[in-house]
């Protein structure tokens, strides 16, 4: 389903497989002055299917209900450190996706991976666990002390990959397999609440990074690009309101889309759509948009999960038409996104009605079943392959590499 990606590591770094919690835990991680990769990866786990992942992926998918597809493509939060309510969460809803926010984050490592151990209810078929760890700004790790964009978006792009792949390592170790981490988003404006987590003002030089980061982070967890197709033209922040610009499709090939070309190209897994509209192209917002989503499939290639930002930030522009959660999510996958993820204004609730909704939407005609059975394969694809690299990775400099 996604294209091929060598798994490879830019830059100076030294890559040791942690093949066990405590060695995770004991590690040092920071800021790798070899460059010889010393890799050890232990045996994957393997379904009951044969076949590659979307092999695998399409038998699992025909074996579900469709209550239990249109569960696997929600992406919940509850705000506990608790794994017993955690694992309870994850087993009674069925969700095929969980996001740590800063209430899940406890104060070491150590107890974080108990955190995310708890919400792997199916050992053989993790959840997609992700974070927003772009470091810098937007940091739920507090021991990440990587380059974050700040930095980075003024320097050579050889130093974004060594602090994404040490950065993405962190993620891994906690027990996280995607990372909301990279933001291809561009802007000059200083004004702009996404210009200090952009990895540049010039969309050109910021492709460079992105690709970078991406390539750096895809051997240790599903590198995420956001917010499709770009903040940087539309003023406004989207946590509070829809940002929109009258900018053509044609300047946006030629601007905004290139570090999202750049990062697609270098295998990024997850693309994230934005709550912003070009008005030019279609008036919705992006993440509503079916023009949008052709954009990103049709035009620029991209076959991995597409994911939409915080749909409970639709809810808080205030705007009438947003205000139903379930409405927003079903709207969300018939315009083309694989995988719903809501945390504002949500509650312990949220998940099992929006999977409920979605269901219903399928079985009244709403939405295609084709369509949600194409976005289970797709995100039961990438859970497969999370689940068959499932090495815990450290870049150190005082570790003895692995034979």
């Amino acid at each position: 389903m996604r294209r091929h990606i060598p798994l490879r590591i830019a830059g100076a770094l030294a890559i040791v497989a942690v093949l066990s919690s405590a060695g995770a835990a004991s590690a040092r991680t920071q800021p790798v002055t070899q460059t010889r990769p010393a890799v050890v990866q232990p045996a994957a786990v393997q379904p009951a299917t044969s076949g590659g992942p979307a092999t695998q992926a399409a038998v699992l998918v025909a074996e579900m209900t469709t209550a239990q597809r249109a569960a696997s493509i929600v992406m919940g939060h509850i705000s506990s450190t608790d794994p017993a309510a955690l694992s309870a969460y994850m087993s009674s809803t069925g969700i095929g996706g969980f996001i740590l926010m800063g209430a899940n984050v406890p104060g070491s490592e150590a107890e974080l991976q108990a955190v995310t151990a708890s919400l792997a209810v199916d050992r053989a078929l993790p959840p997609l666990i992700a974070i927003d760890q772009e470091g810098g700004y937007v940091s739920r790790l507090p021991w990440d002390d990587f380059a974050a964009s700040s930095t980075l978006k003024d320097r050579p792009a050889a130093e974004a990959s060594t602090a994404f792949a040490a950065r993405a390592s962190l993620v891994a170790r906690g027990g996280a397999n995607v990372n909301f981490g990279v933001v291809a988003d561009t802007t000059a404006d200083t004004s702009s609440f996404i210009f200090g987590r952009s990895l540049g003002a010039d969309p050109a030089a910021a492709a460079d990074r992105v690709a970078a980061a991406v390539t750096a982070e895809e051997p240790f967890v599903a590198s995420t690009l956001k917010h499709f197709p770009g903040h940087g033209a539309a003023p406004g922040d989207s946590h509070e309101l829809i940002p929109n610009t009258d900018k053509s499709f044609e300047q946006w090939q030629q601007s905004d889309a290139l570090p999202f070309v750049a990062g697609i190209d270098a295998g990024a897994s997850l693309l994230m759509f934005g709550h912003l509209s070009y008005t030019a192209v279609d008036a919705a917002p992006a993440s509503l948009s079916a023009r949008w989503h052709e954009i990103a499939r049709d035009d620029l290639g991209f076959e991995g999960v597409i994911v939409t930002d915080d749909l409970g930030m639709l809810q808080s522009t205030g705007i009438p038409e947003y205000a139903d959660p379930v409405t927003n999510a079903v709207a969300a996958v018939a315009a083309g996104n694989d995988l719903v993820l809501a945390i504002a204004h949500s509650t312990p609730e949220s998940a099992a009605q929006l999977s409920a909704g979605i269901a219903l939407a399928v079985d009244t005609g709403e939405l295609p079943a084709e369509r949600l059975q194409d976005a289970a394969e797709r995100v039961m694809t990438l859970r497969l392959e999370r689940a068959a690299s499932s090495a815990v990775w450290a870049p150190c400099a005082d570790c003895t590499p692995a034979s």
